[in-house]
């Protein structure tokens, strides 16, 4: 019986409150408050459209007759996997450090913190894919009935994150390098990810080196469902989704036993 699914449930009212502040906490005091959630994404994907498809001349295989637009929104569906990702981990090495009243003065779940920094990415997420569905209708002319699968396919992106969140936050009390080592393997991979190339441009001895990446796996099916109008491998979902609950478990465990000490160390 998995242990992480009733800690979360039991705690789902405070989980939900924490998840209100910390999106609604983002952008207060800005002049554009919420509209920031639109712009963001917006702004980010004009630039990238613009230096990859205008200044380096890149053309997306599959929709060339979609010309920028097609490159775009390829770009954006893969720009919008990582920054979930990278929004949760870069995070989590200071989840417990930055809210050490948690953890020396009141009694209170910390496995949330991790729990709250998922669900938080998973908004902006989501009001990222708002943006993404207008640019399909613009580039192809619809959206593909098969993002219906998009949940399931996100599934293992989720429950790795926060698997990685618990493991993190936990190392970050007692190894203070660990943000800044966060930092640069989180630039590393966003070059590693097939972010800004399909897979099918490498040479093909070097596909399966990237596709041991388990961020490629997901941007690839994530592009699967929305783009290409495919169902998803279902091979990923069959080892993807008993796998990431495996580490989430295993994670979550972890964190138990190394939040013993979390007060002696802050």
């Amino acid at each position: 019986m998995l242990g992480f699914p009733r800690s979360l449930l039991q705690h789902r009212t405070l989980l939900w409150r924490l998840t209100q502040r910390e999106v609604a906490g983002r952008y207060r005091g800005s002049v554009l408050g919420w509209s920031w959630s639109l712009l963001n994404p917006l702004l980010m994907l004009a630039v990238y459209t613009f230096v990859f498809s205008t200044v380096f001349k890149a053309r997306w295989p599959d929709l060339q007759q979609a010309g920028p637009l097609g490159f775009a929104i390829n770009l954006f569906a893969g720009l919008i996997v990582f920054n979930l990702f990278a929004e949760c981990i870069s995070k989590a090495p200071t989840l417990i450090l930055s809210q050490p009243s948690y953890v020396t003065k009141v009694v209170f779940p910390l496995e949330l913190l991790a729990a709250t920094s998922v669900a938080a990415a998973g908004f902006h997420a989501c009001t990222s894919l708002i943006v993404l569905g207008v640019f399909e209708l613009m580039a192809i002319g619809s959206i593909p009935i098969t993002a219906l699968w998009l949940p399931v396919v996100w599934l293992p992106l989720l429950l790795g994150c926060l698997a990685l969140g618990w493991l993190l936050s936990a190392l970050g009390v007692y190894l203070r390098d660990l943000p800044q080592l966060v930092s640069v393997g989180l630039s590393v991979l966003m070059f590693l990810s097939a972010i800004f190339y399909p897979v099918t441009a490498l040479p093909e001895r070097w596909q399966p080196v990237l596709l041991a990446n388990p961020l490629v796996l997901v941007i690839e099916q994530t592009r699967r469902v929305l783009i290409t109008a495919e169902a998803p491998s279902f091979l990923y979902l069959l080892i993807g989704i008993p796998a990431s609950l495996i580490l989430c478990e295993w994670s979550h465990q972890l964190f138990g036993r190394a939040r013993r000490g979390f007060a002696d160390v802050i």
